[in-house]
């Protein structure tokens, strides 16, 4: 159980937060230009 917490430790958490969150503003942009061209760039 003591190497399962040392790994959890040891995740720098704040990186992957960092990370994903800027993948998912990287990703919401090509969604909306998709959604605005199928509706035909009505929002």
């Amino acid at each position: 159980m003591e190497a399962l917490t040392s790994v959890f430790n040891g995740i720098n958490w704040e990186a992957i937060v960092q990370l994903t969150l800027v993948a998912m503003i990287m990703i919401s942009g090509p969604i909306v230009i998709f959604v605005l061209a199928f509706r035909g760039g009505d929002l």
